[in-house]
């Protein structure tokens, strides 16, 4: 279990990984949530309520619509991507509910598969070394980001 820093290198109430003693937020899971990644982060998901990070580097938000409260300035955004986002029917249907995110993970795919904005995303991926996909939704565990992350990991290992 992470634990909070209190005195050392990091403000309080970072949340510090116990194997590697440094800022959760350095330390990536696979898409598979295997093992951690360090070094090259590659392909990121982060809520764009989060502060912008000079490790972020170039920052995609893939919402169809504009986070509430938001202002772009604080967004710090190089690119909006709302085709990339799953349609409006697939997403109201899901609803953020996990019981039904197995089945919204098939569907989105399918919706990645045949849509053409998704090839922009994979040349953003491979011209840029850092890419962050900022959403919107409360559960960082439950959300179309991480499906779509690991679209963009499965079809840049295929190449």
């Amino acid at each position: 279990m992470p634990k909070l820093a209190g005195m050392g290198p990091f403000p309080p109430k970072t949340v510090v990984s116990p194997s590697f003693g440094i800022p959760l937020s350095y330390v990536r899971l696979t898409s598979r949530g295997r093992k951690p990644i360090m070094g090259r982060m590659g392909i990121a998901i982060k809520r764009i309520y989060e502060s912008p990070e000079a490790p972020d580097g170039y920052r995609v938000l893939v919402d169809r619509l504009w986070p509430r409260g938001m202002t772009k300035e604080r967004a710090a955004l190089d690119l909006w991507m709302k085709d990339v986002a799953p349609s409006p029917q697939l997403r109201k249907w899901f609803g953020h509910d996990p019981a039904r995110f197995a089945e919204f993970r098939a569907q989105y795919i399918a919706e990645l598969d045949a849509n053409a904005a998704t090839e922009e995303l994979l040349r953003i991926c491979a011209e840029y070394p850092d890419v962050t996909l900022l959403y919107a939704a409360k559960d960082p565990q439950v959300n179309h980001a991480l499906v779509l992350r690991d679209y963009l990991e499965d079809a840049t290992a295929a190449k």
